[in-house]
């Protein structure tokens, strides 16, 4: 099945922007949708965005809204995160999931990617 893979986090400044890319490897067809959450330190995981291979819905949660754009290539198995306007409380291990069309949950998880946003 899926097997995510991001890449891009890093150090960057309040304001700055930053572009997270996740490599879905072993992509199948039961696989219909992908996403980015996150979790800081001391809290518990962030749903940040999530966005279906072919047509539907693209979902952010309430603090990205306006800040962050998800987008995929399916040709390539892709799919990115691209973080504008940053702030420090952005400052969060990312990981990218993917789902199959039969779960509400997300099964497949990648290592995750530190982003930091310094102040």
């Amino acid at each position: 099945q899926v097997q995510p893979a991001e890449s891009g986090g890093g150090l960057v400044q309040a304001g700055g922007s930053l572009r997270l890319s996740c490599e879905a490897s072993g992509r199948t067809r039961s696989n219909d949708r992908m996403a980015w959450f996150r979790r800081a330190p001391g809290k518990e995981r962030e749903f940040v965005a999530s966005i279906p291979w072919s047509s539907g819905p693209i979902y952010y949660g309430n603090s990205v809204k306006g800040r962050f754009s998800i987008s995929r290539d399916g040709a390539k198995n892709m799919v990115y995160l691209q973080m504008n306007s940053l702030k420090a409380e952005d400052t969060a291990v990312y990981y990218c999931a993917g789902k199959l069309a039969t779960r509400t949950e997300y099964d497949y998880w990648g290592q995750g990617t530190q982003v930091t946003v310094s102040s």
